[in-house]
């Protein structure tokens, strides 16, 4: 496996990732039309395509013969010295395989590169599995705020690793 940053090239396979784990993880939690919506709307080839070239942005993608399993996206603050994971996804084909570890390892270790001290993870709260990744890698549980998807408003947990 081999993790790297994300190209234009790759805006299709992170998309196809994306929407296999909100379908896989998320349809106890969201309406298949929020999950649609929602998809559409923080995946659309355009957002992704923004995101791989504003500064203080990163966007890795983990690659297993030649295809994408996985991706994560991350934006820091130089002023403030705090990252933010905005999403970190494996294909539900390559979880348990260390894929998650390995992009959240690489995306740690860019954004201390980077001078982050404090890296922020949001998850759904309702997110059990997601929860569990980041409690299990250290992070902390801070605080709930909410997040729109699909124009509805959901609890997201916020975890910190300094």
């Amino acid at each position: 496996m081999s993790i790297r940053v994300a190209t234009e090239a790759d805006i299709d396979a992170i998309r196809q990732v994306a929407k296999r784990s909100w379908e896989t993880d998320y349809p106890e939690i969201l309406t298949r039309e929020t999950i649609e919506e929602g998809f559409n709307d923080w995946y659309a080839r355009e957002q992704i395509a923004d995101a791989l070239f504003p500064a203080r942005s990163l966007v890795l993608v983990a690659e297993r013969d030649d295809a994408v399993v996985g991706f994560a996206h991350a934006t820091w603050s130089s002023d403030e010295r705090e990252g933010y994971i905005l999403r970190l996804y494996v294909h539900p084909d390559y979880r348990r395989q260390n894929v998650g570890h390995e992009l959240l390892n690489r995306t740690r270790t860019e954004l201390s590169e980077e001078g982050v001290t404090r890296i922020n993870a949001m998850v759904l709260a309702e997110n059990e599995p997601g929860n569990n990744f980041y409690e299990q890698f250290g992070f902390e549980f801070v605080d709930e705020t909410q997040t729109t998807i699909g124009g509805n408003a959901y609890r997201e947990n916020r975890y910190v690793l300094e």
